[in-house]
């Protein structure tokens, strides 16, 4: 098959498999003697494996380790476990921090509770208090909730 029928196969971009195979995830297959490359099953499955590992998060440095212990197959899979709890790592600390944000954003979101002019609306307010390096609500830097503190003390 061709590199369109591979993509159309795996559900992974033409542009995509090329630079899969520019940084050695998928072999590149000899030419035919019409000059064509011709991919077998063998890629189908390597770039489905890809795909899945994206899928999961997986970075392509971690990919081709995994793809190198997975052509190993009598070896110890001890690296594969750490491997995965580095990347399960990098994960809970992704979530920690989206955490972070949702509430950093829904404290900005009380900051404006109803339809008016830009120039009255608080979220805006904030965004452009933040930006003079004061505190906001989404960041405050001494326990102030932003907006409705400033306007108190005005």
């Amino acid at each position: 098959m061709r590199i369109g029928e591979l993509a159309k196969a795996t559900g992974i971009d033409v542009e995509t498999l090329r630079y899969y195979e520019r940084v050695g995830l998928v072999q590149l297959p000899d030419r035919q003697a019409n000059g064509y490359r011709a991919y077998g099953q063998d890629a189908v499955e390597r770039a489905n494996f890809i795909r899945h590992c994206r899928a999961l998060d997986m970075g392509l440095g971690d990919i081709k380790r995994l793809l190198g212990f997975a052509s190993k197959p009598d070896a110890d899979c001890s690296d594969v476990n750490h491997l995965l709890d580095e990347h399960l790592a990098r994960v809970r600390a992704k979530l920690k921090s989206l955490r972070t944000l949702e509430k950093q954003l829904a404290r900005l979101r009380t900051q404006c509770d109803a339809d008016h002019r830009a120039a009255d609306c608080g979220i805006l307010q904030e965004l452009v208090a933040a930006a003079h390096g004061e505190a906001c609500a989404c960041h405050p830097s001494d326990g102030n909730v932003g907006l409705s503190n400033r306007k108190a003390h005005e």
